[in-house]
């Protein structure tokens, strides 16, 4: 089996163009929420709320992309999203914007939650064993190209022409994500048949989570680490950068939005570098060195919280935070392709879907706590958010000294089980 054969590079390109659209859409609402209302607080406790489906969905996804074909999930989900687009841009306006922007927000989060287990769980299938890390990398790096492209354009359609051209672009590009997803072949896994949805999600919930307590503890492990790392690092970051940058840096509102969009673009630029570096670097890169990753990406935080504690020109404070901003993701990437590739050689592919899909639920599970909790702190210490940026930095040091251990033990699991293949 090639790594790039025919049904892999299609969903590569179905990715491209369906998280494009993710990715502008995700970006314009919120935003368009934090304009509306000037409210940090607001915006963080409505990306907390939106973020709570997605966490839940995940693992009923994982179960189904073990059960059915992963491509008919793909497909219908991509036409889900392009209705619910066209819903909000037709009613935008006319209803209460709060609800409107929540219950989307609510069903695009809950669809992604749902879409990207069968992602993930489809690439051993359509990739040989040895090829699994590098067939990560591209599909970071297609999503690192999404999130450099999408809010850069997204921005600037935002700043100069509105919400709702956004809006369109997203449902064309969700319509086309779908129609193309069609003609990809998924080998399916028959399973047995069992009375009743409730029983199936209870009994393979059962066998996802006894593989992660019981047989493999390092995996749960792991998962916390990442839960605790959102918490801290991520969440502060997705709320406090569109803050400071719409609120605290002096821009014309026009202007820090388009500046907003470079911004999430210089992310993407920096988790495309990181993509980039997974795949050339996939047979030196160690999962040990995870830990020092962390503390890396953690420290990158620093230059962002002196620039707010100086009276730099808002132009200077803003290149230096997008540099911060690249470096970061950039070594972020770097370490959920470790994890993820360490995930998939430790799981039976009979598991991957579900344990993929338990991963990312407690992952995750922490990260709509810290959203509301930075959009009140922000809003606390508006005058002061260089304090919040240093808590953050510092807790996620710590966090990443005390991973050493386990991600040795990881390091030496994971030659035991090459060794043997």
């Amino acid at each position: 089996m090639k790594l790039f054969n025919r049904n892999f590079i299609m969903v590569l390109i179905g990715q491209i163009i369906s998280l494009f659209g993710n990715t502008i859409l995700r970006f314009a609402l919120p935003l368009y929420l934090l304009n509306q209302t000037e409210s940090a607080s607001l915006f963080g406790i409505v990306s907390a709320c939106a973020f709570i489906p997605m966490i839940f969905i995940t693992p009923i996804g994982g179960i189904i992309a073990d059960r059915v074909n992963k491509r008919n999930i793909m497909v219908i989900l991509d036409f889900s999203t392009a209705i619910i687009t066209l819903v909000v841009m037709l009613f935008l306006g006319k209803v209460n914007l709060i609800i409107l922007l929540l219950s989307a927000l609510i069903l695009l989060y809950g669809i992604q939650g749902a879409y990207q287990p069968a992602v993930q769980a489809s690439i051993p299938v359509l990739v040989p064993s040895d090829g699994i890390m590098q067939a990560n990398s591209l599909v970071n790096i297609v999503s690192s190209l999404s999130s450099l492209i999408g809010p850069v354009i997204g921005g600037m359609l935002f700043g100069f022409l509105g919400i709702k051209p956004i809006l369109l672009v997203s449902v064309i590009c969700f319509l086309i994500s779908a129609i193309m997803e069609i003609f990809i072949i998924i080998p399916v896994t028959k399973k047995d048949k069992r009375s009743g949805v409730f029983n199936i999600v209870i009994c393979d919930m059962k066998e996802s989570f006894k593989f992660i307590f019981s047989e493999r503890p390092e995996i749960l492990k792991g998962s916390l680490i990442i839960s605790a790392f959102n918490l801290v690092l991520s969440a502060c970051i997705m709320i406090g950068l569109p803050v400071i940058i719409t609120q605290k840096m002096g821009f014309q509102l026009e202007t820090a939005n388009r500046l907003y969009g470079y911004m999430e673009g210089a992310m993407g630029a920096g988790s495309l570098a990181g993509g980039i570096l997974g795949g050339i670097f996939a047979k030196k890169v160690k999962i040990k060195n995870c830990s020092l990753l962390l503390i890396i990406c953690s420290l990158s935080i620093l230059p962002i919280t002196l620039v707010l504690s100086f009276n730099l020109p808002s132009i200077t404070a803003y290149i230096i935070i997008m540099i911060s901003s690249f470096v970061m993701m950039m070594l972020a990437t770097l370490f959920s392709i470790q994890l993820m590739s360490c995930l998939q050689v430790l799981t039976p592919n009979k598991l991957l879907g579900k344990v993929i899909s338990c991963v990312m639920c407690i992952s995750m599970c922490a990260t709509p706590i810290g959203q509301a909790f930075y959009g009140i702190i922000f809003q606390k210490f508006s005058d002061t958010p260089q304090i919040v940026f240093l808590g953050a930095l510092t807790i996620g040091v710590i966090i990443g000294i005390c991973t050493i251990k386990l991600f040795r033990k990881l390091e030496e699991i994971m030659n035991t089980n090459y060794s043997e293949i």
